[in-house]
């Protein structure tokens, strides 16, 4: 099956009130969690990252870092930030505060052939998600507050192809500094 030409898209602009401060910067053994998520994306495939930032201005190597002005108003506002900088035929979208997920999900979305996609870890839907750009309109139309593309994807079940991700890592996220302690 050919593989998706896709950007990777982490969304980063929070300013982590849970967590005590800007989860992008948090170090988690020995890097940074928005160089992390940077770095799934590249092993994963995508050949091009951009960064969504906001609440604290950020510096990424190997990544392009897009500044959302509107970041206070939630997740939402970031991936439609993002997917307004996306060139390629696709996105493939993290949140910066997932550590544990792994390349091997983002390649079997790029290897899946399908146009919206989502890892699942059991029966589960999780992170990364592969959005086609024919559909970056009508998610940016239902990304508000903090809902990213949930909202598009309940409403297009049909749309959205599973990808068995179990082996490849955990979608578990970190909102507080307990969370990071496994």
């Amino acid at each position: 099956m050919p593989r998706t030409a896709a950007a990777g898209l982490v969304l980063a602009a929070g300013a982590g009130r849970r967590f005590g401060r800007p989860k992008a910067e948090v170090l988690f053994e020995g890097e940074r969690f928005v160089d992390r998520a940077v770095r799934l994306l590249r092993d994963g495939g995508c050949a091009r990252v951009l960064v969504v930032s906001g609440a604290v201005t950020l510096r990424v190597d190997g990544a392009t870092v897009v500044h959302n002005h509107e970041w206070a108003g939630g997740m939402g506002s970031s991936l439609v930030t993002g997917l307004r900088a996306v060139r390629e035929e696709a996105a493939v979208v993290v949140p910066v505060d997932m550590p544990w997920l792994g390349a091997g999900a983002v390649r079997r979305l790029l290897e899946c052939g399908g146009r919206v996609a989502m890892a699942s870890y059991g029966d589960r839907p999780g992170h990364p998600v592969l959005i086609g750009s024919e559909h970056f309109a009508a998610v940016a139309a239902t990304a508000v507050g903090d809902i990213g593309a949930r909202k598009f994807l309940a409403a297009n079940p049909e749309l959205v192809q599973y990808v068995p991700c179990d082996d490849t890592g955990s979608p578990d996220d970190v909102d507080t500094p307990q969370d990071l302690i496994r």
